[in-house]
């Protein structure tokens, strides 16, 4: 039987096994099978920490058996067998019922996989899976010296998957006939890259470990190559797409804004309007990504693009996470036009337009002249949430796409709100979340980028402070002291936690909240930790206890919306004292006055989060308290997370530390898209000048005269990525 990187694993492996890889590791051919590569090697002296594992973890370790005793369980029949076994830094049990493994004699070696139990406070494999690798079996897998280690599933261990691929490798392990290179040879020694075959012949079987490290540069290169083709050939037909131009036109609604302004604009806000104005005149859609620090006035540069665009004729519309937020847009964009922001009402400008909001919970009646306000082109700004992409939602010249806080959306509905435009849009996406170099040459590659970093004048700061109540619980005490301190001085607060509160539909699935915070890293198994501190509960214990006597209310997804806007509306004007929130608050929320944000259970929280909540604070001219209150030790990789967060408020160096404690596969779109990441050795936060190198190599490649006609396997591996999930993802970022 001819095998081709194409053949069904059914076909090499048999049925059982192939189903499942397919049903639990998304592996179904040859070629998925040489991409899964180890997680890591073990060899004896140099394996992963029996002493570092943790109750819950589903592990495969290797040890060496140190004893082994079969005796009589007393409360039942039969026999209970207890091995233990080392790897030289610490020791655990293997417990087995009523079964004798023949071959776990004292000091033989093995692989042992299994869910990390617990008894007598001791950690403890319960019939775990065992592949035994002592010498005298002429094992030559284990005569290597580096045993691959891979991620692996229930019912398929690591050394099912190394058995498969040695079927597959054969003893000689030659590849050639199998697997054909899609670099150009040039490239691989301008570079100094292996062959294909070679790399992943040693990824899979390495006689030592510098094997390992030339063979994953060989292999992060075939990725990063395709990567930054796809992305470079999608800059180029971004280039050739129609598009409207739309001026700028002199004593317009942009020279009223500019006019209307209650501050001068920093340099860095006229520098990215001049690059956004020059972009909005051309009729090639502008694809830009504007990224700045929180409170660096990214709205305002929005804004004046928008008013450029209605100038023109055309409509702008402005995509907002929460209702909260879309709200406070609504009220600040009126506010600055003033009559040039009612064309068609009573004090209205009849040069001017309408602004208009679009979201979920307007009555009937309302949703319908909003509709129809969009449709017929008298809102030439249209305001919404994710209500604005629903069928029936129709605009009458749709000139440019403003996406605020884009994390906070899906790819399809980003898409799905540019494909209103008779022709396609110009598209702004913004972003508080400083984009280290790594993630915009990959993530968004497709995308020019502006960036502000300079903060308008008159800013207080925020000083920051973790507060760990298990080791200092009189630092609590402290923290509401301070809180009222501020407030006596006629300032205000916020105080916000992970969820609503106790009630079955407490899920915080509203539309102004996620799911979930943005992967926070965890102590200890999940199982472990008590749920988080809910508003409800949090409001009704401060009302009682240290902030009695203060005016305090909630805010929270579970609100109706009218509910959600009288409370901010009632927290700007300074009739709360303290808003006890959920993450609704996270993006845009400006009120000058608040000096005070307190975050429970911070440890729940990823770093983004952490620096856009801290932002909601200081944003007038008094000096702002940012405190992080958890129960996470400090010494633990969450306490000590927390206190580089508040070490520092420098955007970009806290983007680093976020890259740094989430899932590669995240960063890239696999949590956007819900589909596995096409990534697997590629670091981003390790791998900037090899990423930097396939940019270069992959924008001169498309920049020949045969483009990719020249190299087929290159053009064949294109052509792959873009039939699957991650080549929609890159496109509509």
């Amino acid at each position: 039987m001819a095998v081709t990187l194409e053949t069904p694993l059914a076909r090499v492996l048999g049925p059982k096994t192939a189903t499942s890889m397919a049903e639990q590791l998304n592996l179904h051919t040859v070629r998925d099978l040489l991409r899964h590569y180890p997680r890591r090697y073990a060899s004896r002296g140099e394996m992963a920490r029996l002493d570092d594992l943790q109750k819950g973890d589903r592990v495969t370790i290797l040890a060496q058996v140190r004893s082994v005793s079969t005796r009589r369980m007393r409360q039942r029949s039969g026999t209970i067998t207890e091995v233990t076994v080392g790897d030289g830094a610490g020791s655990m049990t293997l417990v087995f019922f009523n079964h004798k493994h023949a071959a776990l004699r004292q000091g033989a070696w093995g692989l042992f996989a299994g869910s990390v139990g617990s008894y007598q406070g001791k950690l403890q494999f319960t019939h775990p899976d065992c592949h035994m690798l002592d010498n005298d079996t002429g094992d030559d897998d284990w005569a290597r010296a580096l045993v691959p280690i891979y991620p692996a599933s229930k019912d398929v261990s690591s050394w099912v998957i190394q058995k498969s691929l040695k079927l597959l490798l054969g003893p000689e392990g030659n590849l050639g006939g199998l697997v054909e290179d899609p670099l150009p040879e040039d490239m691989r020694t301008r570079h100094g890259i292996l062959p294909l075959a070679a790399a992943l012949l040693d990824i899979h079987r390495p006689t030592t470990m510098e094997d390992v490290e030339h063979a994953a540069h060989r292999l992060k290169w075939d990725e990063a190559l395709i990567l930054q083709l796809t992305l470079a050939a999608r800059r180029r037909a971004a280039a050739l797409e129609p598009g409207t131009a739309r001026p700028r036109r002199a004593g317009g609604l942009l020279d009223a804004v500019d006019a209307a302004l209650p501050f001068a604009l920093t340099d860095g806000q006229r520098a990215v309007g001049e690059e956004l104005a020059v972009e909005l005149d051309r009729d090639q859609p502008m694809h830009r990504l504007l990224q700045g620090e929180v409170g660096s006035g990214k709205t305002v540069v929005a804004l004046r693009a928008m008013a450029q665009v209605v100038d023109a004729g055309g409509q702008a519309a402005l995509l907002a996470p929460t209702e909260v937020l879309a709200a406070q847009h609504v009220r600040g964009i009126r506010a600055l036009l003033g009559p040039l922001g009612r064309a068609g009402e009573l004090d209205g400008d009849p040069t001017g337009t309408r602004v208009t909001l679009l979201t979920g919970s307007l009555k009937a009646a309302a949703r319908r002249e909003a509709r129809a306000e969009v449709a017929e082109g008298r809102a030439g700004i249209v305001v919404g949430t994710h209500a604005l992409l629903q069928e029936g939602v129709e605009f009458a010249d749709l000139g440019l796409v403003v996406v605020d806080e884009q994390h906070r959306f899906g790819v399809e509905q980003r898409d799905a709100l540019r494909a209103k435009g008779n022709r396609p849009p110009h598209v702004l996406v913004m972003t508080a979340t400083p984009i280290p170099r790594t993630v915009a040459m990959t993530v968004y590659g497709d995308l020019e980028i502006s960036t502000l970093r300079q903060l308008p004048s008159g800013r207080g700061g925020v000083s920051s402070s973790v507060v760990p109540v298990t080791e200092k619980r009189a630092w609590l005490d402290r923290a509401w002291e301070r809180l009222r301190e501020e407030v006596a001085a006629g300032r205000q607060a916020y105080v916000v936690c992970p969820r609503i509160g106790d009630s079955p539909e407490d899920a915080a699935g509203a539309e102004d909240e996620p799911e979930d915070v943005d992967g926070a890293p965890e102590d200890g198994p999940q199982g472990d930790r008590r749920p988080p501190l809910a508003v409800l509960d949090v409001a009704e214990l401060l009302r009682s206890g240290p902030l009695a006597g203060l005016r305090l209310d909630v805010l929270h997804g579970r609100l109706t919306p009218e509910e959600k806007d009288a409370r901010m509306r009632a927290f700007a004007e300074r009739e709360i004292d303290v808003l006890v929130a959920t993450t609704v608050v996270e993006v845009g929320v400006d009120v000058p006055n608040a000096t005070v944000m307190v975050v429970m259970d911070a440890d729940r929280f990823g770093v983004s989060q952490l620096h856009q909540l801290r932002g909601r604070v200081a944003r007038g001219k008094h000096p702002g308290l940012c405190l992080l209150v958890t129960e996470a030790p400090s010494s633990s990789p969450t306490g000590q997370r927390l206190a580089a967060v508040a070490a520092t408020s420098d955007g970009f160096e806290l983007a680093r530390l976020d890259l740094e404690t989430r899932r590669e596969g995240d960063i890239l779109g696999a949590a956007q898209s819900g589909k596995r990441s096409g990534v697997r050795m590629l670091s981003l936060l390790e791998d900037e000048e090899l990423i930097a190198a396939a940019r270069a190599e992959a924008t001169a490649l498309l920049e020949t005269e045969r483009g990719l006609a020249d190299h087929p396997g290159l053009a064949a591996e294109v052509a792959r990525l873009a039939t699957d999930e991650r080549a929609d993802y890159l496109e509509k970022a």
